[in-house]
């Protein structure tokens, strides 16, 4: 099994940073791509940014600019560089991660984390 703990979230102001972490931990062979999702109250999850082993990152177009998606993968640590944060960023923030296993198939198996929550009010 593998598990995703994220941390980081809170109540910021507009304008402001915050930096999520999301470490994966458990019977990891290695981690095909790591990467942000969000829900907001009301609405559909949304892919945030993405990270693969290759180095290839993908942001959602509105957030391209003031989130940075990075990767320690000495550490299978995710984070998310939140920078001018605006109020329709207020959301639950999911780590996603395709993991293969290190026993039985090679098959990239895909974990999600519990989520940490992201105010953005004045």
């Amino acid at each position: 099994q593998v598990q995703l703990v994220e941390s980081g979230g809170g109540l910021v102001q507009p304008g402001e940073s915050l930096r999520l972490s999301c470490a994966a931990s458990g019977s990891i062979f290695s981690i095909r791509a790591m990467g942000w999702y969000r829900q907001a109250p009301g609405k559909q999850r949304e892919l945030v940014a993405v990270n693969t082993s290759g180095g290839i990152t993908n942001y959602a177009d509105s957030v391209r600019g003031r989130l940075t998606i990075s990767r320690d993968n000495a550490k299978n640590t995710v984070y998310l560089q939140m920078n001018s944060l605006k109020p329709e960023d207020t959301a639950v923030y999911y780590c996603n991660a395709r993991v293969i296993p290190r026993s039985g198939s090679r098959v990239p198996i895909e974990y999600w984390g519990k989520g940490t929550l992201v105010t953005v009010s004045s």
